[in-house]
């Protein structure tokens, strides 16, 4: 036999089932089915060895700063490859030779400035771009390069893997470099 109810717990569970004018029904919830993991994305675990990395040569003649700047940053970070990791440098080095030999569009050789600050009142320093050129041609390059790279510990080690010369000659032929095709078009002069 089974045990009587009382009349208290009987008249709860009638009330539920039959909505009432303040009350609305309880419905179940639907879930979705949960989706499992594929395993797809590499997540490298535990001390890895150093990847092996290639060398590739990068000709700037004729090239436009920032759209070859915007192509050499992710082969530093790696983002090239399927291992890529945002927390490893996992790129791979560039050398750039023929920098003096970049453009600008525009007027931007005499209306870009480049500023940098001594750290003393009054120590603010500008040059434009034109005499940046002709004193330091390298470092035109080097500051949009650098600049796409992340401001931290990791991206100051992605740009020690920048080479970058002014003229057409470059003393890594053990590194083996191989020619980089880029898909920026040359800029008319």
């Amino acid at each position: 036999m089974s045990e009587p109810t009382s009349e208290t717990t009987q008249a709860a569970a009638s009330a539920e089932s039959t909505p009432t004018a303040g009350n609305s029904p309880k419905t179940a919830v639907r879930r979705r089915p949960h989706k499992a993991y594929t395993g797809q994305t590499f997540v490298p675990k535990g001390p890895l060895p150093e990847p092996a990395r290639k060398w590739f040569l990068v000709d700037a003649t004729g090239l436009t700063v920032g759209r070859l700047a915007s192509q050499i940053a992710p082969i530093l970070m790696g983002k090239h490859h399927p291992r890529y990791t945002t927390f490893m440098d996992m790129g791979d080095g560039v050398i750039v030779i023929n920098a003096e030999k970049v453009v600008f569009r525009g007027d931007k050789w005499n209306q870009k400035l480049y500023r940098r600050h001594t750290g003393y009142p009054g120590g603010l320093r500008e040059i434009r771009a034109k005499d940046l050129l002709a004193r330091f041609p390298t470092r035109i390059l080097q500051h949009a390069i650098v600049g796409m790279l992340p401001k931290t510990k990791l991206g100051r080690q992605m740009a020690k893997k920048l080479r970058i010369y002014a003229g057409p000659n470059h003393p890594h032929q053990a590194q083996r470099p191989e020619p980089l095709v880029l898909d920026t078009l040359r800029a008319k002069r």
